[in-house]
């Protein structure tokens, strides 16, 4: 990456940048002298142009802590965004601890603590994160986007804690006062940043309670009231974590975001890598072949899910290809699925295609076609006047009912970030 900084170089006046830095060789504040490749800093003292891509990234780091003790704002931040797409593709731990020295490095603090906190196992779940300063630690458990299941983070904050006290019994019921006391004042800024209502009961008996003596008395009450009554949802003052995005849906919540991730992707997801567009809703757009073809032709990968009425039921299907032209479509890609209960997504049952040269069938006078057609049915078939029915054929039987009538369908575009 290569970037054109001559207003910088306007900075030291015309014709004195070089008797300012002689020899291209900076002395920062703190009088440690940077030296950097001199071709390329001749190609930025005469020229205003700086070349990144063929520095190495401990030079890259000791330039930007430069360019901040000498002021040349311009060139900071220009070095701080190189840095932000550069640490994409590598470990940013190594960056972060130099990043919190410096209160200007706002911009690649925030990119590094999001990248952690998307993929969050570069440090949890490690021996990276025993040595991890408080400072960045309590950064990281106060973001809402940290990708991680509420015990997770609630069993690396005990361990980060008992390494930084190695003295300390490992076992929380053998404590003694000072040892409590000890351990109090390490977690004190840590534990409320904790989403207790986001831990089941049964984690929170098991991994918790021992060290339930470290909680404030009113922490301690308001769990008690949360397990104990239905009377709140939230316990302090921070909500649940919510690193998945919204969906607009009147059937489906965002907890299926990070599912149908997992199922396109055809692994676990660990962060929202789609958008999901509403893009067609029957009982909005109207419930005919004519209005689903309108506004979902030419749209690209969909996902279809409709409920079923009269139960909590829940079916649907993914096209990764569209709903143009006529005839079949052929995918190795393609999937069902049903919900029992449309509320617990561990109902969910996913059925991936067989047949790939039937995987999806469009027809402009019917709804959408999942699957080859064969004893009165497709796989999921919409008729063109809306009726709904299911017989396996291209994908494997996953009891979707044999007919059924829907209260209301959607069509979501699925649009990869």
């Amino acid at each position: 990456m290569s970037g054109n900084f001559s207003c910088v170089r306007k900075t030291f006046g015309n014709g004195h940048v070089l008797e300012h830095f002689p020899d291209a060789r900076f002395w920062t504040n703190s009088g440690q002298i940077l030296e950097c490749q001199e071709n390329v800093w001749n190609l930025y003292l005469y020229c205003g142009q700086l070349d990144l891509s063929i520095e190495k990234g401990s030079d890259i780091l000791k330039l930007l802590v430069a360019t901040e003790e000498l002021g040349l704002n311009i060139l900071n931040e220009f070095i701080q965004e190189f840095l932000i797409e550069y640490l994409q593709n590598t470990d940013p731990l190594g960056v972060l601890e130099l990043v919190f020295q410096h209160k200007t490095f706002t911009n690649l603090k925030d990119s590094l603590l999001e990248i952690i906190c998307h993929e969050p196992k570069i440090l949890f779940g490690t021996d990276k994160i025993l040595s991890l300063p408080a400072q960045i630690l309590e950064s990281l458990l106060k973001r809402e986007d940290l990708v991680l299941d509420e015990i997770e983070i609630w069993d690396n904050l005990t361990k980060w804690a008992h390494a930084q006290q190695p003295t300390v019994d490992k076992n929380p019921f053998e404590w003694t006062k000072n040892e409590l006391a000890l351990m109090e004042r390490t977690l004190l800024k840590l534990i409320p940043l904790i989403r207790f209502h986001d831990i089941t009961s049964k984690a929170y008996y098991e991994k918790v309670i021992p060290y339930e003596d470290l909680f404030p008395k009113k922490l301690r009450l308001e769990i008690m009231k949360f397990y104990l009554t239905s009377d709140i949802k939230q316990i302090g003052l921070l909500p649940s974590r919510s690193f998945l995005g919204t969906i607009d849906s009147v059937i489906i919540n965002k907890e299926y975001i990070a599912l149908f991730t997992g199922w396109i992707d055809k692994k676990e997801a660990v962060k929202e890598t789609y958008k999901f567009n509403l893009i067609f809703r029957a009982n909005r757009d109207g419930d005919t072949a004519a209005s689903f073809h309108a506004k979902c032709n030419d749209k690209g990968a969909t996902i279809v899910v409709a409920k079923i009425k009269g139960s909590n039921k829940v079916v649907g299907g993914y096209n990764p290809l569209d709903w143009n032209g006529n005839g079949d479509k052929s995918t190795p890609d393609s999937f069902i699925f049903i919900f029992e209960d449309y509320n617990n997504i561990c109902t969910g049952r996913i059925g991936r295609v067989i047949r790939e040269s039937h995987a999806v069938r469009c027809l402009i006078d019917y709804g959408p076609l999942f699957g080859s057609y064969n004893r009165g049915s497709n796989d999921i078939m919409v008729t063109r006047d809306g009726k709904w029915s299911s017989v396996t054929n291209s994908y494997p039987n996953i009891n979707i009912p044999r007919n059924f009538v829907i209260d209301d369908y959607e069509v979501f575009q699925v649009i990869k970030k």
